[in-house]
């Protein structure tokens, strides 16, 4: 009866992974069916109107006047034109930003810092913060990691010709992402977001969200929808949900890209993932009952259920995991003939699907394409070994457990030669690479266990789950192991030049 248990909660596991999959070929169909639904401004501004350029910043001191320099670069007319950093800092980032704003002061920028006293409300209480004092009719937004281009808000200004749109969106692009392993996975995992999913929903009259940076909005409808709020990890996801409820319309700029820093540190990503996760399903709790009884389309209501919930497969690819072993044994004992033609075709339409989604989003970016696909493979174990950190998010979320906005730390790593391990920021350290490490033994178990009860076809799945959770697991440990090494070569240098200064 036990045995039958476990098989019941596990085919309602992987139908359910297999459900969440197959909309990525959804995703890949909508993407295409609506090409030639691409947004073009409906007419042309005769006057510029002002914009504010929002910045905010929480320890950044890495990064942080690389940020300013390139938000005054930007092309627009300096008289219609106001920047505010926005710095809730309590390190050497305030110094460092405050000298940067009054070099461009001098200059004749209209640049104001504003530092405030506590993080209430994290960067989502930062951006209401500036909204009071903003000049601009528009309000663009950065974070630390992205670099304004210089033709920003030339190519974005001109679609609010339109009165009825609120937001419009660029497409992410990456400083550093040839510079390891790491980096190259997230990008090609970010480009299926933005590629693939931003521009299918976007296209198709669905909803999509501001992603927190490199997008333009009038400031009308922050307002209008109730403002930034804070109750979710997910600010930005929030009020974009928020203003397409109330009618405005986003408009997603796939061609017109923002340059970005992905995190090099896998306990950094990890942290940004954790946030991510958790604040979707808050969000998804807060706002879906809205939509699901608002007048929107069925076809809304059925994408904005997949979008703000997705973050659930994580939870279920874990318990998928865990439920393996029980299902061979299943095999064995039930017939693994008939467990094999119910069950491998799902986990092969599953990865198959997984792998279909990131071929075409690279396909569609980039004319190398074909050199990427390579790393499809290890991206698909990537995603599973996430699935211990992102489920701990999503329980905290189903949970109501309070955390705070942390930040994803970042070093200006742009090319081979930069390095990060002995500077001052790190990402979050906790015990889950001790539970990633122990499923990646799990797993050699079950690829033994397979082997020896000759279910052959069962161990090229096995050993995806098994190296992304090795991967995920030890990668997370060598860089801690490292950055705590630098960190304590750095201190004993510091305390030996304190010495040198005192005997001075």
């Amino acid at each position: 009866m036990l045995l039958y248990l476990f098989l019941a909660i596990y085919f309602f596991v992987l139908i359910t992974v297999f459900v969440y999959a197959s909309h990525r070929y959804y995703m890949v169909y909508l993407y295409y069916k609506h090409q030639k639904n691409k947004p073009v401004p409906s007419g042309k501004l005769e006057h510029l109107p002002r914009v504010t350029i929002q910045l905010p910043v929480y320890k950044e001191m890495y990064v942080v006047k690389r940020l300013i320099t390139a938000a005054c670069n930007v092309d627009y007319p300096k008289e219609l034109l106001d920047v505010q950093v926005l710095d809730d800092s309590t390190d050497e980032t305030a110094v460092i930003a405050q000298e940067c704003v009054n070099d461009f002061k001098k200059q004749g920028f209209d640049i104001n810092y504003m530092h405030r006293d506590n993080r209430a409300g994290f960067k989502a209480g930062a951006l209401a913060e500036g909204l009071k004092t903003a000049k601009g009719e528009y309000i663009a937004v950065f974070d630390a990691d992205f670099v304004p281009q210089r033709d920003m808000l030339q190519k974005t200004i001109h679609f609010f010709y339109d009165k009825s749109v609120g937001m419009v969106q660029t497409r992410w692009g990456f400083l550093n992402n040839k510079y390891s392993l790491l980096t190259r996975i997230q990008a090609i995992l970010l480009d299926g977001h933005f590629v693939i999913e931003h521009a299918a929903r976007n296209w198709s009259g669905r909803f999509f969200n501001f992603n927190g940076t490199a997008g333009i909005w009038r400031k009308e409808a922050i307002e209008t929808s109730g403002g930034w709020q804070h109750d979710t990890l997910t600010e930005d996801l929030d009020l974009s949900y928020r203003a397409q409820l109330k009618g405005w319309k986003f408009v997603f700029l796939k061609d017109e890209i923002s340059p970005s820093e992905l995190p090099v540190e896998i306990n950094a990503f990890k942290t940004q993932q954790h946030r991510w996760a958790k604040g979707s399903l808050q969000t998804a709790k807060k706002l879906l009952p809205r939509i699901i009884k608002s007048d929107l389309p069925l076809k809304v209501k059925i994408e904005a259920f997949f979008h703000l919930t997705n973050n659930v497969s994580y939870l279920l690819m874990l318990m998928l995991s865990v439920l393996m072993y029980p299902s061979m044994v299943a095999r064995i004992n039930i017939g693994w003939f008939q467990m094999l033609v119910t069950d491998v075709p799902f986990l092969l339409v599953a990865t198959v699907g997984i792998s279909f989604f990131y071929m075409c989003s690279q396909k569609e970016a980039y004319k190398d394409w074909k050199s990427r696909l390579i790393y499809l493979p290890m991206l698909m174990s990537f995603g599973i070994g996430l699935s211990v950190n992102n489920s701990k998010a999503v329980l905290e979320a189903f949970f109501n457990h309070k955390t705070e906005f942390k930040r994803t730390p970042k070093f200006k790593i742009e090319v081979k030669k930069d390095r990060w391990v002995d500077k001052k920021y790190s990402g979050e350290k906790n015990l889950l690479p001790i539970i990633e490490l122990l499923l990646g033994i799990y797993f050699t178990f079950n690829i033994y266990f397979a082997y020896v009860n000759r279910i052959y076809v069962s161990i090229p799945f096995l050993m995806i789950f098994q190296a992304g959770f090795f991967y995920v697991g030890f990668l997370s440990l060598f860089q801690t192991a490292g950055a705590r090494i630098a960190s304590f070569i750095r201190f004993s240098g510091s305390k030996k030049g304190e010495e040198h200064v005192v005997r001075a």
